[in-house]
């Protein structure tokens, strides 16, 4: 079988429960936004350790399965499980717990893992944006809302955190100087 089908050719492509929608309909860029947010924690998840990378795996396949329930939402078994929050809730406990988390203002890009989880968080947030359009028209899970509310908190704070393991490079104290005369000229013109 042929990747291509041409069904999509006029405009229009169908949801998991056979329902043919428009291209632009909410639904559809609701999924594309997930599907973009996955490939940027792939991104992320190439260069980073282990543990950060078992998470980050365990992360795409709950947003394959959120995806899944928006394409078919009387569909329970695609429910987000209450699990899932609370391991997203524990990660970040665990990293918030490893080091002094700054709590002012944050220059992105202290180093390349903290700019692609960046990345992912940005995307995590438009795609919760979208998310509640969408529910406001065809109904959704409440808990996969909560749960990408949750995840772009957890990929802010693994973002940080990789920032603060990379202090030991020479960008890392340049951007904390930048950081630092940013929020003196702030707070000056105040």
């Amino acid at each position: 079988m042929s990747i291509y089908t041409k069904r999509g050719d006029s405009g229009t492509t169908s949801l998991m429960n056979g329902i043919s929608v428009s291209k632009s309909d909410d639904r559809i860029e609701l999924l594309g936004t997930i599907d973009e947010l996955n490939s940027a924690l792939g991104l992320a998840k190439v260069i980073s350790e282990d543990s950060l990378k078992e998470h980050l795996s365990q992360i795409q396949r709950q947003l394959m399965q959120i995806m899944a329930g928006i394409a078919d939402p009387r569909n329970l078994d695609y429910r987000c499980p209450k699990e899932e929050i609370l391991a997203l809730e524990e990660g970040i406990d665990h990293m918030e717990a490893s080091f002094p988390r700054a709590k002012e203002f944050v220059l992105y890009g202290g180093c390349e893992l903290s700019a692609r989880l960046d990345m992912a968080r940005a995307i995590a947030r438009r795609a919760e944006r979208r998310f509640r359009k969408v529910a406001q028209y065809y109904g959704a899970d409440n808990k996969a809302m909560q749960y990408l509310n949750r995840l772009s908190d957890y990929l802010y704070v693994a973002a940080r955190y990789s920032d603060y393991r990379s202090v030991s490079c020479p960008e890392e104290a340049i951007r904390q100087e930048v950081i630092r005369n940013v929020m003196r000229e702030t707070k000056a013109a105040r």
